[in-house]
């Protein structure tokens, strides 16, 4: 008997069922993902910029120091021949305090002087102090006359910084010596504030010869008496300029005199305080 033979298959047979499966393996499409979810934060508009702006920092007012160091530089200057400092000046705020009637009252005859300097006296009853101050005319003076300011100012009041070698706005604390040979008189005033009027401005403001005058009464029961740090005379404004864009300006008669120093300024208010800084009165030319 011969050998058992299943059934025959032949080998092209076999070749033909593997590459119809590796055909069908080729042809099914790659599996189709689905998308993404979107987070949050795609979602989100992106957020807006916060811009901080940050107003500048507001220059603090010349005081009655910066004043007189200005004024300084510019005597210095103007004696040594050289160009006068001063154009950082101009524009300026300024609020500068006057100590005046440290001594005590003085005669009532004298307040209605033209000088430029602040005083105080009793009434004729001696139960009011009367404060007043009529700021001196400037136009027609050598310091503002060489300016050739005239053609443009209509008016220019003066007010002096006394003992301007004091950078406090306080009175002196330096007594009279009793002893002392010579005659104890008072120094020249060497530094002030010129308020110029331009022409056609406006008139208010200007005083025209008048003062600043305030009766300061004083209450029932209470016994007058002078202040023992006197009184303020505070000024307050910008920083003007005169011809040539300068805010300082310097003259002396001599080379050993000391030059005075005016600085131009536009005034915006003039007030009477006591020594601790308490208002009195108050006037606002603008």
């Amino acid at each position: 008997m011969g050998d058992f033979q299943g059934p025959a298959f032949p080998a092209r047979r076999f070749g033909v069922i593997a590459a119809a499966l590796l055909l069908a393996q080729c042809d099914r499409p790659d599996a189709i993902e689905a998308p993404a979810t979107p987070s949050v934060a795609a979602l989100s508009p992106p957020p807006e910029k916060i811009v901080v702006v940050v107003p500048p920092a507001q220059r603090a007012a010349l005081s009655r120091s910066d004043i007189l160091v200005a004024a300084a530089a510019a005597a210095s200057a103007y004696a040594s021949g050289q160009l006068l400092p001063g154009e950082g000046l101009v524009g300026r705020r300024f609020s500068v305090r006057l100590p005046f009637g440290c001594g005590g009252p003085d005669a009532l005859d004298e307040l209605g002087s033209a000088d430029g300097l602040a005083r105080w006296s009793w009434s004729k009853d001696h139960l009011a102090a009367r404060l007043s101050m009529t700021p001196a005319d400037w136009k027609t003076s050598p310091l503002i006359a060489s300016t050739g300011a005239e053609a443009e100012w209509e008016a220019v009041d003066g007010f002096w910084l006394s003992r301007p070698w004091m950078t406090a706005d306080a009175c002196p604390q330096v007594a009279s010596n009793p002893l002392a040979t010579f005659e104890n008189s008072v120094s020249p005033q060497t530094v002030g504030l010129a308020a110029v009027f331009e022409k056609g401005g406006s008139r208010i403001g200007r005083r025209s010869g008048r003062a600043y005058a305030f009766t300061r009464r004083f209450e029932a029961g209470q016994v007058p008496a002078p202040p023992p740090d006197g009184y303020r005379l505070r000024l307050e404004g910008r920083v003007g300029a005169f011809p040539g864009g300068r805010a300082v300006r310097c003259l002396a008669d001599g080379p050993d005199q000391r030059p005075t120093c005016v600085v131009a300024v536009v005034l915006d208010r003039v007030a009477y305080e006591d020594a601790a800084g308490g208002l009195l009165s108050e006037w606002r030319p603008g």
